[in-house]
């Protein structure tokens, strides 16, 4: 292994550590209250003594978050296959999905505590809704972007509508839809908390908002920092994904540095 290489591998742990380093000498220097920044040591402590609440709540958004990620990855590739297929419907579809996009998810939470009630069930639908638009997003820009002089000449050679989007159009658009899954992972994430946070008793979006109700500020800390390693976990596995599927669409020169 070169050094350069080393230096990419140990890059984020030195980055993260420099980050809580500096965050406990600024609250030190600086004497910031507790209930206002807690210190990383006052967070770990936290997460030490609430640990079998935090990992249990942990389960249930990372579960919640998952089953809406599975809907909204079904579900994008779908719609995107099909606005990707013909330009007109490409045109029509396209601004209804802006404007669905633009409504703030948090605003359709009560109407589904309405539907489902509260619980489970809004969790997985709002990460979905809020997760489901960049798929869409890639999978659709991927089939539109074939260049019409390819599509012009594989008409020539006989080639169907059906044969170019099989043989050009999915494989053009695998690096988009692989790609897109590193950001719907964590916009599910966000999605699921938002509705712990409003419509659950369990998760930890329920769990930050008890201990904003008892000022237990190094907890709501904890909280953040269970979801924040879930979700690099989650992306980080989805970045395996892309590279093992799309490996062919890398750029050499972004791989080697």
């Amino acid at each position: 292994m070169t050094r350069a290489n080393m230096l990419i591998r140990l890059a984020p742990w030195l980055f993260t550590i420099g980050l809580f380093v500096i965050w406990e000498g600024a609250v030190r220097i600086f004497q910031i209250p507790e209930f206002f920044l807690p210190p990383p040591t006052a967070v770990a402590k936290a997460f030490y003594e609430y640990w079998p609440a935090i990992y249990r709540n942990s389960l249930i958004t990372l579960e919640a978050t998952l089953v809406g990620f599975a809907l909204a990855v079904g579900f994008g590739l779908a719609l995107g296959l099909v606005i990707g297929w013909s330009r007109t419907i490409y045109a029509g579809i396209y601004p209804l999905m802006i404007g669905f996009n633009a409504i703030p998810k948090v605003a359709v939470v009560p109407i589904l505590v309405l539907w489902f009630g509260i619980g489970f069930v809004p969790a997985v639908l709002t990460a979905f809704l809020i997760s489901f638009f960049p798929i869409v997003v890639n999978v659709a820009t991927g089939l539109a972007t074939i260049e019409p002089e390819l599509e012009d000449v594989l008409k020539a050679l006989g080639a169907s509508k059906l044969d170019i989007m099989r043989k050009v159009g999915i494989p053009r658009s695998l690096p988009y839809f692989f790609g897109s899954l590193k950001i719907a992972i964590t916009l599910a994430f966000v999605g699921t908390v938002i509705s712990e946070s409003i419509a659950s008793n369990y998760g930890i979006g329920n769990l930050m908002l008890q201990a904003q109700a008892q000022f237990q500020v190094p907890l709501i800390f904890a909280g953040l920092v269970a979801l924040a390693v879930e979700g690099i976990v989650m992306y980080w596995l989805m970045a395996i994904l892309e590279t093992r599927m799309t490996g062919w669409a890398q750029r050499s020169g972004f791989a080697q540095n």
